[in-house]
């Protein structure tokens, strides 16, 4: 995951990524506005946000209770060998899945699962045996959920309360 895709974010970027945060249906007029831009130069700040890769993208935050998913879970999964990579082209075509990241430690991936009820769940989880050791924690409760990013630049990091531009190896 690049930080930077295009080297630094500048501050108006950082600004129309903020307002795009809290409401990105915003015209490209109002945003302008809110910003301190014309339209047209708000445009084309917004698609060189979408060009560089900044902004993947504009979607509908829908409540997955509200299509039947009741059941969340979360499963970490060990594969060995040549089963990761089976394993790995068999995910895509599981649609409950909806998120899957490589880890570290003991486990090689944790998933993200949704399902309709407990008998769904345990249906997909049985085809994981064939791939792996499944081991999976049911979600009670949403308890933190962030949806909006610190768009602050990031501070210089300190080692051993030096700061590391300051410090010279060699």
């Amino acid at each position: 995951m690049n930080s930077e895709i295009n080297g630094p974010i500048d501050e108006t970027s950082r600004k129309i990524l903020r307002e795009l945060q809290k409401d990105a249906r915003l015209s490209f007029a109002e945003l302008g506005r809110r910003v301190g831009l014309s339209s047209s130069a708000t445009t084309e700040r917004v698609r060189r946000l979408e060009d560089e890769g900044i902004i993947r993208g504009y979607r509908v935050d829908i409540d997955p209770r509200a299509l039947g998913y009741s059941v969340m879970v979360f499963t970490l999964m060990v594969c060995e060998g040549e089963k990761y990579k089976q394993f790995l082209a068999f995910i895509k075509t599981v649609d409950a899945i909806r998120e899957c990241y490589h880890v570290t430690g003991s486990n090689d991936l944790i998933m993200k699962i949704l399902a309709h009820s407990i008998e769904e769940l345990d249906s997909i989880l049985r085809k994981f045996l064939v791939y792996g050791s499944p081991h999976s924690n049911v979600v009670i409760a949403d308890l933190l959920v962030h949806t909006d990013y610190d768009l602050e630049p990031p501070k210089p990091t300190k080692l051993h309360g030096v700061p590391q531009e300051t410090i010279r190896l060699g």
